[in-house]
């Protein structure tokens, strides 16, 4: 324990050896017990500060802060069910037309049996040239 890192401890834990770090108690103390002059200093200015910490007091609020806070708080208000119903309805009436157009593209393509052309995909074709298809005889 050095001298520095002793005053460190007191001035940001105060005087009271149980509130300092666990792990550096036993030596903070010991290093106190060798070198009573400079500790007693230090020790005395952290008790008066922990003594005027330990006698701040906070009052509860006032009966009037609390009916203010209560009068000026935003008011929450349910939506209208209204609101809810017409973008239920849309999401809906959305999946219905997708599903309609899908079954009306589908039913072209079999009825007129002008079914698109679908050209093979460049992942399907080899780095020699020509397709997958070539190899599948081999």
């Amino acid at each position: 324990m050095t001298p520095e890192r002793f005053h460190q401890i007191v001035a940001a834990y105060g005087a009271d050896a149980r509130r300092w770090p666990p792990h550096e108690r036993a030596a903070a103390q010991a290093w106190a017990q060798s070198h009573r002059a400079e500790t007693d200093a230090a020790l005395t200015d952290a008790a008066g500060i922990d003594a005027w910490l330990a006698a701040d007091e906070v009052e509860p609020p006032s009966p009037d802060l609390q009916r203010r806070i209560v009068e000026r708080a935003p008011v929450r208000r349910p939506l209208a069910r209204g609101r809810w119903w017409w973008s239920g309805a849309a999401v809906a009436g959305v999946g219905l037309l997708g599903g309609v157009a899908g079954a009306f593209a589908v039913s072209f393509f079999v009825l007129t049996e002008n079914a698109p052309v679908i050209h093979e995909s460049s992942y399907l074709t080899s780095s020699f040239g020509g397709t997958a298809a070539d190899w599948s005889g081999e």
